[in-house]
């Protein structure tokens, strides 16, 4: 996330993460994350109707929700349910009899070593009726009857809209967009590309209506302050993850099945003061508590002029707002910026090549990253 060009991929990998969610205190096996983690990667723009088949024979996924323990005579659930109700088509558009035959079309897989094999004598082969349709259905049987009914589309077009735009969905632009994946065979690709070239994505309305997530809040910060990383480093990819799992995500560790509830729920006391401890801190290299140093920061007279006027205060402080601030700041906010870097010092005499100009800049960031527009996306 730190390292990759601007990249669409990198936060739908974490779209996918959340969405089918397992922890790593659940299993222990990290190979089987990683082979997860791709998987999500692979698909991240792709096909959700694939997806969701390789997710559902995913060693990983057969060990979090017991599918290895899914066989003929003594059928396992759990996979069955969260497939309808956490990863498809949701709540209310299944019955428990769904579940039971749809854990029986499921049965037959095992783990051994870091893949998924499928043992024939461990499937239920009889006869099942699942969502009206009666047959000898498999585990790719039954995810094409869920992907048969309506609602699989608008479920996750509603998703989708909440992570990118709003809690609340339009529901007519989710249904919308669930015609377009309907009409697309559930490519991903398609209903992004329209839903971010409609002028709802634009609207002044819902533009900043999002809580940026702490890992994405932590990544963007250390990228939009051009924090140099070395592709091979450890020392800012380690912080960032230890930071944002103080202000409440922790990679590969959702809090449950049902992944990071998200919105309101990331900000409160606790961590939005772990949050403004981070961003202090990237910007001096230095702990807010302990004063230790984090081994590395930001160069404040780097960032500053690649600004096109950095030696007028107020136009500085402008473009500075505008590249960290995703909605626009009033007027009696960018003064109250236009203080902060001054210190009390006449506008007319800011040099960006005075000796204090560091220092001053640092401590305009420090406020600006303290805002409440900063958490905003």
């Amino acid at each position: 996330m730190i390292t990759e060009p601007p990249s669409l991929t990198e936060k739908m990998t974490l779209f996918w993460h959340g969405h089918f969610a397992t922890q790593y205190t659940t299993v222990r096996v990290p190979q089987y994350h990683y082979k997860q983690n791709a998987l999500f990667r692979q698909y991240a723009l792709g096909n959700f109707k694939e997806l969701v088949k390789r997710v559902t024979i995913d060693p990983l996924m057969l060990i979090y929700l017991d599918g290895v323990r899914n066989t003929v005579g003594a059928p396992n659930e759990n996979y069955a349910r969260e497939l309808m109700e956490l990863f498809t088509i949701g709540i209310g558009n299944y019955t428990q009899t769904d579940i039971q035959q749809a854990a029986k079309a499921l049965t037959g897989w095992q783990v051994s070593g870091l893949d998924a094999i499928f043992t024939p004598s461990r499937h239920d082969s009889s006869i099942k009726t699942f969502m009206g349709r009666t047959g000898n259905f498999d585990h790719n049987d039954i995810v094409d009857i869920i992907f048969e009914q309506a609602e699989t589309a608008r479920f996750i077009c509603r998703k989708l809209y909440r992570y990118f735009i709003y809690q609340t969905p339009d529901e007519t632009i989710v249904n919308q967009l669930a015609d377009t994946f309907r009409n697309n065979n559930y490519e991903i690709r398609p209903v992004l590309r329209q839903l971010f070239n409609s002028a709802h994505f634009y609207n002044q309305l819902t533009i900043s209506a999002e809580i940026t997530s702490p890992i994405e809040k932590a990544v963007s910060a250390i990228r939009q302050l051009n924090i140099p990383v070395a592709a091979n480093s450890f020392i800012v990819p380690s912080y960032v993850r230890a930071s944002a799992e103080a202000f409440g995500q922790s990679l590969f560790e959702p809090p449950n099945v049902a992944g990071w509830p998200g919105y309101r729920t990331w900000i409160s006391t606790t961590t939005l003061l772990a949050r403004n401890q981070f961003t202090d801190a990237i910007i001096t290299g230095r702990t807010t508590v302990g004063n230790t140093s984090i081994g590395f920061k930001v160069n404040p007279l780097t960032f500053a002029l690649q600004f096109p006027n950095p030696s007028a205060a107020r136009t500085l402080v402008d473009d500075i707002a505008a590249h960290l601030i995703a909605m626009q700041t009033s007027a009696a906010r960018r003064q109250m910026l236009l203080d902060t870097l001054l210190q009390g010092t006449d506008e007319n005499n800011w040099n960006i090549n005075d000796p204090q100009a560091p220092t001053r800049i640092e401590g305009l960031l420090k406020v600006i990253c303290r805002m409440a527009e900063y958490q905003l996306g």
